[in-house]
């Protein structure tokens, strides 16, 4: 019997056969039905993506333009506000030299108030006293400088006020510099189209970069900047009129002081020169007594040495008895006679020495005295020499030396914060 030769594995049926058929028909159907569905709605998003694309370009180009207009609204007033503080920084340096110059012309009273006092310092002992002239000479140098301690507040206040000036414009030009670099930026940006070259794809750029403002502060920083600007210069304003005021009112109160001090420093110079005269007459007097107490010290030593070989010779002698023999070592009246001589020498020597010592002691006392004397008459002597060189050095004062040292330099010896600085 023949065998048949079949496949094995599981054979499905006829109506399972026709159920796939079917059911493959169906799925592609519905497959067809899903991509038809799908390609419209992409040619209708297409069409709405192209629309509102080139709407978003548009917007954002205008957008851009009305931020360009109003950067360079800030930019023009920036610029004009900017302009006019320069000018005022200019008007206030000026002021503030004036100042200065009329500060300086207060220079040459107060070295030569200075100069007198620091001569008169000079003076030693019993000279340096606080006479009128010195009460004088303080009181010219208070008025001179109490001129200078206003004059030299305004000076400081203008330099304040010429830093916050400063800073102001400062800023203005800070915040002008970013509104045209801003405006250039933008510019740029509006300047782009879809077929510009330099166009590209960033990574992450709708990212908010840090530092970033709201349009509300964009604008209240640049107002804020230009209206410190104009508070500024309003103060520098009314700080230049100030100044105006001050300069006028310092300028007429020396003249008076001057003649004051002038006449107690002639009536102290006469003073001065009579008591020379009476201390140069005891010097003279004092130096007759020491020559001749310095004679009779020389005559009390030649007799003190005088009395030395008479009683070297007693002594000699009574050295020389010790050596007797026996009982020849007696006491007799030469013994008595040698012995007495020998205290009397050394009595009339010890008399002789006392009063050589009373007399060196006394030429000694009139010596310091002279030394005091001298030095007292060298001190006066200082003194009036002092005396006279202030009155020679305050003649610079005088009109004419007045208008030689105003044709000199008038910078004033003083920094922007300190006091005024003698040379």
């Amino acid at each position: 019997m023949a065998t048949l030769s079949m496949k094995p594995g599981l054979r499905c049926r006829v109506p399972d056969w026709e159920n796939s058929n079917e059911q493959i028909s169906e799925t592609a159907e519905h497959r067809q039905h899903l991509s038809h569905e799908i390609r419209q709605e992409g040619r209708a998003l297409r069409n709405e993506t192209v629309n509102k694309t080139s709407w978003d370009e548009y917007d954002s180009s205008r957008r851009l333009s009305d931020r360009i207009s109003d950067i360079a609204r800030w930019k023009k007033s920036l610029e004009a506000c900017a302009q006019e503080v320069d000018a005022e920084i200019d008007a206030l340096t000026v002021a503030k030299e004036e100042t200065e110059r009329a500060l300086a012309a207060t220079v040459l009273p107060l070295e030569v108030s200075a100069e007198c006092l620091t001569l008169r310092e000079g003076r030693r002992g019993n000279e340096l006293v606080s006479d009128p002239v010195e009460a004088q000479l303080k009181k010219e140098v208070d008025v001179i400088d109490g001129a200078q301690r206003v004059l030299q507040q305004r000076i400081d206040q203008a330099f304040e006020q010429r830093c916050l000036l400063q800073e102001a414009h400062h800023q203005l030009i800070l915040d002008l510099q970013h509104k045209v670099e801003a405006l250039d930026v933008d510019k740029s940006c509006l300047s782009l189209t879809v077929t510009s070259p330099e166009i590209s794809l960033k990574p992450n750029p709708t990212r908010v970069p840090p530092g970033s403002t709201t349009p509300q502060q964009w604008e209240q920083f640049s107002q804020y900047n230009v209206t410190r600007a104009k508070e500024e210069m309003q103060a520098s304003l009314q700080l230049r009129e100030n100044m105006s005021i001050t300069r006028a009112q310092v300028q007429n109160e020396l003249d008076a002081q001057r003649i004051a001090t002038e006449f107690t420093l002639r009536k102290r110079t006469h003073h001065l020169e009579q008591a020379l005269q009476q201390l140069q007459w005891q010097l003279k007097t004092t130096q007759d007594e020491i020559t001749d107490l310095e004679g009779d010290i020389r005559g009390l030593e030649r007799d003190m040495q005088a009395k030395m070989a008479p009683l070297k010779l007693v002594h000699t002698r009574l050295e020389n008895r010790t050596k007797r023999p026996g009982v020849d070592l007696c006491r007799d009246e030469v013994q008595y006679g040698l012995v007495e001589e020998a205290r009397q020498l050394d009595s009339t020597i010890l008399a002789l020495k006392q009063k050589l010592a009373q007399a060196q002691d006394s030429l000694q006392s009139l010596q310091h005295h002279e030394a005091q004397m001298l030095e007292d008459l060298s001190r006066k002597q200082e003194a009036l020499a002092l005396e006279q060189r202030s009155t020679q050095t305050r003649r610079r004062l005088t009109p004419t030396a007045q208008g030689d040292a105003s044709s000199m330099a008038v910078v004033p010896l003083a920094n922007s914060r300190g006091r005024l600085q003698l040379a």
